[in-house]
């Protein structure tokens, strides 16, 4: 008798799945006696989902599990935020005799380049080598990828050249590779000579573009993209507005958004926060308001994109009342469920700052901490010593900046938020911040934190030839251990954080080829 005459709801392990209907098959299986029969395919939807914690758990109760079972868990941890483990996973099952086959290593490989360690790359490119499977075209695609994300071109171009055959993910990665390590004209040599196109390609030459602070190339790229007939997707929306916003190009911005409202049928929320992001950096905060009030569903990127523009671009005020109806339990914010972020208080201590209201920033900034749970970074410190500047308070503009210093666990990623601050005008103050960096370097100059506020202060003042003397001179003294300072627009940061948590697969499309890689593979 088959199995699914014990119950038809079996049937459904068959057929695509959500995790609240997996749980109750599971329950059944157990129920019925026939979980250890039925586990492999359970732990292959588990997988599917990215659910590590759940497909380790059920990868226990399966007695001898072969290779399809444990290519699944690999690709269950290449789906997870924890592909380092994958590596660990794989070489103790190559110590209990597991043979692995070209689906295993498309995963591995994809772990690989999440890691972003070509070391782990070389050495699973070995075991590849060693089992046979080395030239089989997904594993090369997915090699090329690896190598890219790592970093190493030399390696990636290698494996291509040596290719045998070479289909569209094949191309599409090598661009990917040489885009993400910022070599665009190589990238976009190797586009104009591709042999067929699809949507995947433009986007990594446009993302790659925007990323290389290009917005006009990206503009040009999407006219052409448009010209020969390809339909772009959400990504390439996504990065055509965000360069219009970038360039402060309000008349192609326009002609983007009536292009949405013509060619798609409903907007989302990615397209409204996008919208609304270009419309600030345009200085049209009034445009941005207006698409704001009709978004049905706010998220946190929105809130925060329509409170920045405020804050940044237009009257302080208007965004300190739009915080308001954000955490008011009884206002708009009941209705979105969203709770404040560090984005959110960089923009609500601006405002202040900007405003010169002392209390109320004060005020925000013990929220922050003792309300919200968001740890102050340079970025929160600096509002409040200009805001404290600006009221004639300088001794205790003097002590918080202070406290940055002293703050040996603040990331020093806390230094990408640096030029927002350059909106909010406090670029006057940038003497203070120098005086107290440079007095702290006199008494302690091997304190490697000192450094790092004066190379902060620099970075808020847009002084960057004094920011490239401070890494130098860090390199001279500290024997090349340079502070942390990868420097990016705060608004943009604010953009792709917020867009990366609503969309990570429409964002993973611009970086990786991944998802083509599967259907490659499943064919």
């Amino acid at each position: 008798m088959p199995i699914t005459s014990c119950n038809p709801r079996f049937e459904l392990l068959y057929s695509t799945l959500n995790p609240f209907h997996l749980y109750q098959i599971q329950a059944q299986l157990i129920t019925c006696g026939l979980f250890s029969l039925w586990s492999p395919r359970l732990l292959k939807h588990f997988a599917d989902f990215g659910d590590i914690d759940y497909t380790i758990f059920i990868f226990k109760f399966i007695a001898s599990p072969g290779t399809v079972v444990i290519n699944n868990v690999v690709k269950a941890y290449s789906l997870s935020s924890e592909p380092d483990k994958a590596l660990v996973f794989f070489f103790e099952m190559l110590k209990n005799g597991f043979c692995p086959n070209s689906y295993t290593f498309v995963s591995l490989f994809g772990c690989c380049a999440k890691v972003g360690c070509a070391k782990l790359g070389k050495k699973c490119h070995g075991q590849a080598v060693k089992n046979g499977v080395d030239r089989i075209l997904p594993v090369e695609n997915s090699l090329i990828h690896c190598y890219g994300c790592c970093g190493d071109m030399w390696l990636a171009k290698k494996v291509f050249d040596e290719m045998s055959h070479r289909d569209l993910v094949s191309w599409n990665s090598i661009i990917d590779g040489y885009a993400t390590v910022g070599e665009l004209g190589i990238a976009h040599g190797l586009f104009e000579v591709m042999p067929e196109r699809n949507v995947v390609s433009w986007n990594i030459l446009i993302s790659g573009y925007l990323k290389g602070n290009n917005p006009g190339c990206v503009l040009m790229l999407f006219r052409k993209m448009m010209n020969d007939g390809m339909r772009g997707n959400n990504s390439t929306i996504v990065s055509v507005l965000s360069a219009c916003g970038r360039s402060a190009r309000l008349r192609e911005g326009r002609s983007v958004h009536g292009f949405i409202v013509k060619k798609v049928l409903s907007m989302n929320i990615i397209h409204e926060t996008t919208l609304i992001d270009m419309y600030n950096r345009c200085h049209k905060v009034e445009m941005a308001r207006r698409v704001f009030d009709k978004v049905v569903r706010r998220n946190l990127g929105c809130w925060n994109a329509m409170i920045l523009g405020h804050c940044l671009h237009g009257n302080p005020d208007d965004g300190l009342e739009l915080f308001k109806d954000m955490v008011d339990p009884a206002g708009l914010g009941k209705r979105d469920s969203v709770h404040p972020d560090e984005v959110t208080f960089v923009g609500v201590l601006c405002a202040c700052a900007r405003a010169g209201l002392l209390t109320e920033g004060k005020n925000f900034f013990s929220q922050m901490t003792y309300n919200h749970g968001v740890k102050p970074n340079f970025a929160h410190f600096w509002c409040m010593a200009n805001l404290y500047a600006r009221a004639g308070l300088i001794q205790e503009a003097e002590d918080i900046l202070r406290i940055t210093q002293e703050e040996e666990d603040m990331p020093l990623e806390s230094s990408v938020w640096t030029n927002l601050l350059n909106s909010c005008r406090f670029q006057g103050n940038v003497a203070l911040g120098e005086r107290i960096a440079n007095s702290l370097i006199d008494m302690e100059p091997w304190n490697f934190s000192h450094y790092r506020l004066l190379l902060n202060v620099y970075a808020v003042g847009g002084r960057w030839d004094d920011v490239a003397m401070v890494k130098d001179l860090v390199k001279t003294k500290m024997k090349g251990r340079t502070p942390g300072c990868n420097l990016v627009d705060l608004k943009e940061i604010v953009h792709n954080y917020e867009v990366g948590r609503l969309l990570p697969g429409m964002i993973g499309e611009l970086n990786t080829t991944a998802d083509e890689m599967a259907v490659k593979r499943n064919q």
